[in-house]
């Protein structure tokens, strides 16, 4: 039976000045709707129990499964404003459908794609108010799952909790899209061959903080992470896709091998780029062929993108005692091709990919 998550019938808020001022200036992850969508799983029943509620604190034993095993995934999507002040998802049938990969990986329960889109929207259309409008500006929206069975045994949780919350997020940049360098890691790396590369889960992140904690002692903004196995293929960065242009105007980025989060912008891009004269090309691509292109032109610039800051140009590539610097001079195709997906998402151009949906 499909999941419903009714609103309730008499939803409070916020009063309208306060979220007008939280939404003029909202920072990322900082503020959280009035509601929450929720839903519960059982090996006995399935999937019940789902409604919005009040934002809340969730309660959890101490021996919940969750904090002793990682089990747990999530997503990430917006909703946008646009002009018109209609608001709009982008592509969330594509976060259900990863949401289902990530569930398989981890042993969770699959949460059918219908109801995943389900609880956005319905979650979204309740908290339309707090969608701002600002350039830019969205409703960020977290659907996760976890473990919540009382056990300290090792296997998958026969009973799991799932949430949706949003938060209204500003610009990723608030002084404007500027080249950040990357520190390339080759000590530490985010997932290995079989492991959860591919899933969206929290472990991947966590094993990225402490390489990302060194990235900022080096000056760098994010870290950037090779193979397990060689050290020698570069896979993705800390929680974002990698990409670089070449001289011949190809648009390339690693091959999904199972190590590589299949980002939903990523995907997106790779089929803008026609659009602006780009190749798509996926395959491996290693640290050696980036480095030597860079100093021969034949890479022409770099870029990683997710889903917070959609393209973040990349202005070089850091390791011990090296550093490899794009001329940014040359660099003329990645803000067009930020600024295409954006328009996209925003309604200022055509979605020929039928990408959009309207919620109210």
């Amino acid at each position: 039976m499909a999941l419903l998550f009714d609103p309730p019938q008499n939803p409070t808020y916020l009063a309208d000045d306060v979220i007008a001022g939280v939404c003029a200036d909202p920072g990322f992850g900082k503020y959280f709707t009035d509601h929450m969508a929720v839903a519960n799983w059982t090996a006995e029943d399935g999937w019940e129990n789902d409604r919005i509620v009040d934002y809340s604190p969730l309660t959890l034993d101490p021996a919940g499964a969750v904090y002793h095993y990682a089990q747990e995934i999530f997503e990430g999507l917006k909703a946008y404003r646009r002009a018109d002040g209609s608001v709009w998802l982008f592509r969330p049938e594509a976060n259900a459908a990863r949401f289902r990969n990530s569930a398989v990986r981890l042993a969770l329960p699959e949460l059918p794609e219908s109801d995943f889109v389900t609880s956005v929207r319905q979650l979204v259309a309740l908290e339309e108010r707090w969608v701002p409008s600002g350039e830019e500006q969205s409703l960020y929206l977290r659907p996760f799952m976890l473990a919540s069975e009382s056990f300290l045994g090792v296997r998958p949780s026969k009973r799991v909790l799932y949430s949706v919350i949003a938060s209204p997020v500003g610009s990723y940049f608030s002084g404007g899209v500027a080249p950040v360098d990357i520190w390339v890691s080759k000590e530490y790396s985010r997932v290995a061959t079989g492991g959860t590369g591919s899933a969206k889960c929290g472990g991947n992140y966590a094993s990225s903080l402490l390489p990302q904690e060194l990235a900022y002692a080096q000056g760098c903004s994010q870290v950037l992470f090779v193979d397990a196995a060689e050290r020698r293929w570069i896979e993705e960065l800390g929680g974002m896709n990698f990409f670089m242009i070449t001289s011949d105007d190809q648009l390339v980025t690693p091959e999904l091998n199972g190590n590589i989060l299949p980002g939903v912008t990523r995907d997106s891009l790779l089929k803008v780029a026609p659009q602006l004269g780009l190749t798509p090309v996926e395959r491996r691509v290693s640290l050696e062929e980036v480095v030597t292109g860079i100093g021969d032109g034949t890479v022409r610039e770099l870029f990683a993108c997710g889903t917070a800051a959609v393209i973040t140009p990349i202005r070089s590539l850091k390791d011990d005692g090296h550093e490899y610097v794009i001329d940014v001079d040359r660099a003329t195709r990645t803000l067009p091709l930020r600024n295409l997906l954006l328009d996209i998402q925003y309604g200022r151009v055509d979605d020929p990919f039928g990408w959009t949906q309207k919620v109210c």
